[in-house]
């Protein structure tokens, strides 16, 4: 199934007037889906951390749960230093694995703090409609592209990619009680957000 048919986050007007005519004549770019799978969030009672700082299920579940899908984010990315034939797109690529990776240890640190596991139990979060993410089946198949033809697959899967990840930030924003958490969350939203436009024009010029 193509990656942006799967593509599930919450783009509005603004995200397609950013992308401008860029997507028009790309045969395999279709703009992300309106609607999520995610089911809406409830704000969950808060736990007072060890030091001092409070936190709800909604935080841990958007903490475990990015940390995974930036750590599978992470490994994408990497295959662009050798594969893409674009500047542009190794370019992109450096710098979401830098600001990912970043975030990444942000995120542990907290679960740290928390007290919580690095990564939840097998299916724990299932009722909220599991993680998000890309099927290795899929991350092989693009290990096997290079030139072009890398960077048009690259640029798709990492679309339907942050596409998911603007899902559980916007879901932790209207559930999460941990002011740190929260704030990541919109930043994740916006960041994401602008990338995907900037994907969608760079699909477009190909």
């Amino acid at each position: 199934m193509p990656h942006l048919v799967r593509a599930r986050a919450l783009l509005g007007a603004a995200l397609l007037l950013a992308a401008g005519c860029g997507v028009t004549g790309s045969s395999d770019v279709t703009a992300p889906a309106t609607g999520s799978r995610l089911p809406p969030a409830t704000t969950a009672p808060a736990t007072t951390a060890p030091d001092g700082t409070t936190y709800n299920a909604a935080d841990v579940m958007f903490t475990q749960m990015m940390v995974a899908h930036h750590g599978q984010g992470i490994e994408i990315v990497r295959l662009a230093s050798t594969r893409a034939s674009s500047a542009d797109v190794k370019t992109l690529a450096a710098a979401v694995e830098a600001t990912q990776t970043a975030e990444v240890k942000t995120m542990s640190g907290w679960l740290r703090t928390w007290r919580k596991p690095a990564t939840a139990a097998a299916n724990e979060h299932a009722a909220h409609g599991g993680m998000p993410g890309t099927s290795n089946i899929e991350i092989r198949a693009l290990k096997a592209k290079t030139g072009d033809t890398f960077d048009r697959a690259f640029l798709n899967m990492l679309i339907a990619h942050q596409d998911d990840a603007i899902q559980m930030a916007r879901a932790e924003t209207a559930a999460g009680a941990n002011p740190e958490a929260t704030g990541l969350a919109k930043r994740i939203d916006e960041s994401r957000t602008a990338q995907i436009a900037q994907m969608l024009t760079m699909l477009g010029q190909g």
